[in-house]
């Protein structure tokens, strides 16, 4: 089966299997994303935080295989579809985006992956004990305001100095008009952590309504 090594055209195909979460735009910026991060030898391990069934996570795995990086890949989820949402949140509700491990270890074999770290439980369960000490490279995509607020305040102090942290459904409509809002939540726990934490911010954009921001850390 052709992979990410043989030709940046697969892509294409795994947009083509879930193009509501992975679409053209999510994969070709953060197949650059951690590219960037591979190629400049920032060290620790690569996580994503939301993986429902692993379609991203997949294009992950074939980064670092490209690549010929041998670095884990950890994937958390609690694969019972959302928390309850906050105040600050809208759109979806609890239960939905709801997958299971076994959804994601399918995909992973479909494409001839080796099988990734799974981490299984809500984020305030797993992360404090069961994240890499040092990471990389972060994805985050996990909807709602807690879920995002959790993420950061238990990723970034593990990230390395150069590290980067992508952000799924951080809107800025002044930087991004395209962007999709639907889910406020997100931002607001971005610029409220990082109210107080330096950081680089690039909002990213693509072709469509693409809602995507990078957190650098700084030296």
């Amino acid at each position: 089966m052709t992979r990410l090594v043989d030709s940046n055209a697969v892509i294409y195909d795994i947009a083509a299997e879930n193009p509501n979460m992975t679409d053209l735009d999510r994969l070709t910026n953060l197949y650059w994303a951690l590219c960037s991060v591979l190629r400049s030898g920032i060290p620790g391990d690569v996580v994503e935080l939301g993986c429902n069934a692993g379609h991203t996570s997949a294009l992950l795995k074939m980064v670092l295989e490209a690549e010929g990086d041998d670095r884990s890949l950890h994937l958390y989820d609690s694969f019972d579809g959302l928390p309850a949402p906050s105040s600050a949140d809208r759109y979806l509700k609890q239960g939905d985006c709801k997958a299971t491990a076994a959804d994601v270890l399918a995909v992973f074999e479909r494409w001839g992956l080796k099988p990734p770290h799974l981490h299984e439980g809500w984020f305030e369960e797993t992360l404090p004990g069961q994240l890499p000490e040092r990471v990389a490279f972060a994805y985050l995509d996990g909807d709602f305001y807690e879920s995002i607020h959790t993420s950061l305040t238990h990723v970034w102090p593990r990230l390395s100095v150069g590290g980067s942290v992508i952000v799924d459904d951080y809107c800025d409509r002044e930087l991004s008009p395209r962007a999709w809002d639907g889910l406020p939540g997100v931002k607001k726990a971005c610029d409220e952590f990082f109210a107080d934490v330096p950081a680089s911010r690039r909002v990213l954009v693509g072709s469509g309504d693409l809602a995507f921001a990078e957190f650098r850390k700084k030296g």
